[in-house]
């Protein structure tokens, strides 16, 4: 099977289930924090919580992976939606079935659409926008945008909202640290016009410091989220400033929303959620760094 489920919280005595899925390829270490804010929300609801995704990242593995949970009825399903044309039909087919829905993370644009209730995440093209105005104003003139996954409409969304303000290009590194770095390094290389780069993803942001430091440039660096890396390369200066969504809200949040929903008659919020984005930087990197990577 290519397809993994991680089964959380599993038992039968559970008044209700609740189905997370998410487009991580088990690479990425923003997404454990999701998936124990999704665990906590469950434990204090007492439901149980089903914590799945597609190693391979294919959004046709994830397509199936939604139908295939759809199937078994859960009582809801928070899904993340980087690309609403692979994954839309079956997020449509599992409202029109009688599942409520939310959307997190990815796919803000595309969740009403669809039938979801709501979206809890962050708006990507402001959080870009406000990643390059900083960027410009710290001295940014000529940026990559380090892509990892170059179908995630998402991170299309940050690349193109730093482009406002900085003139960009957006290329695909992959998600492997290694190609991340080479591909950065080489493209470094290639243009010494080059002084910023905005890396969209914690893995990417480490990986790229590395490669800035293998080419010697002198190079605005600024990230998504965080990792415990991530913390310590803000306060070694090498990392401007990241781009905090915090995203245990992104797992926690939908959970509480739908046992509401589930239990008082439709109770939900009246508009979306919004997450983030918030700035972590030398100024306030050392009060969060005990929760990068656990809660945030």
């Amino acid at each position: 099977m290519a397809l993994l489920g991680v089964v959380v919280l599993a038992g039968s005595a559970f008044a209700e289930r609740f189905v997370m899925i998410t487009h991580t390829q088990g690479t990425d270490p923003f997404w454990p924090v999701v998936q124990k804010g999704g665990e906590d929300a469950a434990r204090a609801v007492g439901a149980r919580f089903d914590y799945l995704y597609a190693p391979s990242g294919d959004m046709s593995d994830m397509a199936k992976l939604i139908a295939d949970s759809a199937a078994t009825q859960p009582d809801g399903m928070v899904i993340s939606l980087p690309d609403a044309a692979a994954l839309g039909p079956a997020i449509k087919a599992a409202v029109d079935s009688g599942i409520p829905v939310i959307t997190m993370n990815s796919g803000l644009e595309s969740s009403a659409s669809l039938g979801a209730l709501m979206h809890v995440g962050q708006p990507e093209k402001l959080a870009g926008q406000k990643a390059g105005e900083r960027a410009k104003k710290e001295g940014a003139t000529n940026a990559l945008c380090l892509n990892q996954e170059a179908f995630n409409s998402a991170l299309v969304d940050r690349c193109d909202g730093y482009a406002s303000s900085v003139k960009t290009k957006m290329i695909d590194v992959s998600n492997d640290v290694a190609q991340i770095q080479s591909r950065t390094a080489a493209a470094l290389q290639a243009d010494s016009s080059i002084d910023a780069l905005l890396a969209v993803g914690p893995h990417v942001c480490a990986a790229a410091a590395k490669a800035v430091d293998e080419v010697g440039s002198s190079i605005h660096l600024s990230c998504f989220d965080l990792s415990p890396e991530v913390m310590d390369l803000i306060n070694s200066g090498k990392v401007q400033y990241t781009i905090d969504q915090q995203q245990r809200l992104q797992g926690y949040i939908p959970i509480i929303v739908l046992h509401l929903y589930n239990q008082n008659a439709g109770l939900l919020p009246g508009a979306n959620i919004p997450s983030g984005p918030g700035f972590v930087d030398k100024s306030n990197a050392s009060s969060v760094a005990s929760q990068a990577g656990i809660n945030r």
